[in-house]
């Protein structure tokens, strides 16, 4: 290729790249800042992460800065980025639990919130650095404490529609994930958020349907929001078949080859999947999560040859489970022994992409750390020991010496 080549194809590509941004630009000129700042409704279930993007602003600003206000008109008011609009932060880095202005990134205006909380239900605003606001969000992030699990497979069926007076109060289901596994029996699953309908909605708040927002929005007014407070979130889980892609059913072919081959020790044995190493110390628990998997995603788990389906294994089914799989999609196994070694296989979006080899030893020392949810758990119950002793101990004695002034004090009148 010669340099008067060369030199076309950038001149295209340079073009190309102006074109993309002048389209993007043409996309807030062709969308009109209402003139009466309204709210649209977002509704998600905890720990979901969810993107917000500004849907408008005027031409001569270049950089949106986002606020957060826990209720309207609420005097405590978060600044979610700098003032020139410049905030990144990577999923990878951000853990539950971490500080709301941590567990957030923008990106093109939209603002990125990781990991959501129950807590950052609110309104969003996306505005200027002067505190303009030109669009804004009401949003609700339900917990799954509590989250009821529904087996269609068992005959079960969902809550009913709840009615109060003019109050309807209902479940919305989001559509089926796609099956958790192929080639074997799998599941798929779809979430259900908890929505109200009623005519007594603050007319500020922009609805979906009329007079239909979800139950923790900032439109119900209090008395009503009581009364929906026992609606909670609802999974829906049935069976599914799938089979697999014809280069997953090649690698798989040729995976057996290997495995064959192997075992005569004619060359080493080769995962399907990469692999994983874990050493836990006997009797400590353990939480696996699936690489790359969120809490909407249709993941899957198995060991070795046994299949963890969500009749057996779902949070909540049998409270006495040793070995669980919780609403975000984690593996937990309570109080590790040794009958849990082995390979633990990780499936997303009907995919299975990684391995997590587990190795059980009851030997060395284990450094405490009050960062470990066992140890405070046990310091808590040897407080909690301690107390109970401590009030046995004292009331005994208060009532040993009121038996004695009773008794050898016969005129002491308290």
């Amino acid at each position: 290729m010669n340099l008067a080549h060369t030199t076309v194809l950038l001149w295209v590509w340079g073009s190309l790249q102006a074109f993309e941004i002048v389209e993007k630009e043409n996309i807030f000129q062709r969308t009109p800042c209402p003139a009466f700042l309204m709210f649209d409704n977002a509704a998600y279930l905890a720990d979901m992460s969810f993107e917000l993007p500004c849907h408008c602003k005027p031409e001569e600003v270049s950089a949106v800065v986002w606020y957060y206000q826990k209720r309207l008109g609420s005097s405590h008011t978060k600044v979610l980025t700098d003032f020139d609009g410049r905030v990144l932060t990577e999923a990878a880095q951000v853990r539950v639990g971490s500080d709301m202005l941590v567990r957030f990134s923008i990106r093109m205006f939209s603002l990125l919130v990781f990991q959501a909380q129950p807590e950052d239900s609110g309104l969003y605003f996306c505005g200027t650095r002067k505190g303009d606001y030109f669009y804004a969000y009401d949003v609700d992030i339900q917990s799954g404490e509590g989250m009821v699990a529904t087996f269609k497979d068992q005959g079960q069926e969902p809550f009913a529609d709840e009615y109060h007076g003019s109050l309807h109060v209902f479940t919305t289901f989001w559509e089926w994930t796609p099956c958790d596994r192929c080639g074997v029996r799998g599941e798929q699953w779809r979430l259900g958020l908890c929505y109200l309908q009623s005519p007594d909605l603050s007319p500020r708040y922009r609805k979906t349907l009329p007079d239909v927002v979800s139950c923790g929005s900032q439109a119900v007014p209090r008395k009503l929001r009581a009364k929906a407070r026992d609606h909670t979130p609802e999974l829906l889980v049935r069976s599914c078949m799938v089979p697999c892609k014809k280069t997953t059913m090649i690698q798989k072919g040729v995976m057996a080859i290997f495995s064959y081959v192997s075992k005569v020790g004619s060359q080493p044995w080769v995962p399907q999947v990469p692999i994983q190493f874990h050493q836990q110390r006997l009797g400590h628990g353990l939480i696996i999560s699936c690489p790359g998997a969120r809490p909407e995603h249709a993941v899957a788990w198995d060991k070795d040859h046994q299949y963890f389906y969500r009749t057996e294994y779902l949070k909540g089914v049998n409270r006495s489970m040793r070995v669980f799989i919780d609403h975000g999609n984690h593996l937990h196994i309570r109080f590790t022994q040794l009958s849990d070694r082995g390979i633990y296989y990780c499936w997303l979006q009907g995919v299975q992409i990684a391995g997590f080899r587990l190795g059980v030893t009851s030997r060395g020392r284990y450094k405490a750390s009050f960062s470990d949810p066992e140890t405070r758990s046990a310091m808590e119950l040897t407080l909690i020991g301690y107390l109970l002793i401590t009030s046995v101990f004292v009331t005994i004695h208060l009532c040993r010496c009121c038996g004695y002034l009773f008794r050898y004090c016969p005129n002491f009148a308290p």
